[in-house]
């Protein structure tokens, strides 16, 4: 999924909202223009990078009193199989697109253990964790859920867009008590031809019966996200950091 590029270390308005765009080597972060009192961590599918999702921003219409940090991080170039070989940024190899796939499961958990640390740093920062949220796309969406349901405390929220739980298998005995307490919002497209529907709804499944909250969303698209998936993901978040 892509969308625009932005440009790095840019001042916006979004509406009556004036953020900044600020550009490192390991994430873009979209500041708003007070100090944060809430965090997006919104993790880019297979091939794209951080920039991916900034233009969605301004189209969320995070108003005030909500003053809240969007860090994009930009996953490492690695050969992804699926591909060829190919060399790209990616959050883990793919090797399959089928539940009976084999799984980069040292992947995943690094890539895990990488975004625990952007976590870290944002509550460091003085956002605390429950008004953190972990978000992704496809392949960014499958890492968000991996490790936001194996938090020690309870987040915000997870949000997985167009994406599946990676290593469900393994999913019962790793799930935390915190993570059964945290809200999921998941939306796939009935039509996408990348990581079908049956991998959205399977993994939705697989959650609810492990008592996790579920707010599932569906909508007449391929691999991609929609007006109204935004106007819905618009209305969660505003419901997470109410």
């Amino acid at each position: 999924m892509r969308l625009t590029h932005a440009s790095p270390s840019a001042t916006t308005g979004a509406g009556s909202l004036a953020v900044t765009l600020v550009e490192s080597a390991h994430a873009a972060v979209v500041e708003p223009g007070g100090s944060a009192n809430a965090v997006v961590i919104w993790l880019h599918g297979l091939g794209a990078d951080g920039y991916d999702f900034v233009p969605i921003v301004p189209q969320l219409a995070l108003a005030p009193p909500l003053s809240v940090r969007f860090v994009f991080p930009h996953a490492p170039p690695r050969p992804v199989t699926l591909n060829g070989g190919m060399r790209m940024r990616a959050w883990y190899d793919l090797l399959g697109l089928n539940r009976s796939d084999a799984q980069d499961e040292s992947g995943i958990r690094a890539s895990a253990e990488l975004l625990d640390g952007v976590i870290e740093a944002q509550i460091a920062s003085g956002v605390p964790r429950g008004r953190i949220v972990l978000a992704g796309f496809s392949q960014g969406g499958a890492i968000a859920l991996h490790t936001g349901l194996r938090q020690e405390e309870a987040l915000a929220g997870i949000m997985a867009l167009s994406a599946y739980l990676p290593l469900s298998a393994k999913a019962e005995r790793e799930l935390t008590v915190a993570a059964r307490a945290t809200p999921v919002l998941m939306c796939h497209g009935r039509h996408d031809p990348v990581l079908g529907f049956d991998l959205g709804t399977h993994s939705r499944d697989l959650l609810r019966s492990q008592g996790v909250r579920v707010e599932w969303h569906e909508y007449p698209m391929g691999h991609e996200v929609c007006a109204a998936e935004v106007s819905d993901i618009s209305g969660w978040l505003r419901s997470r950091f109410a």
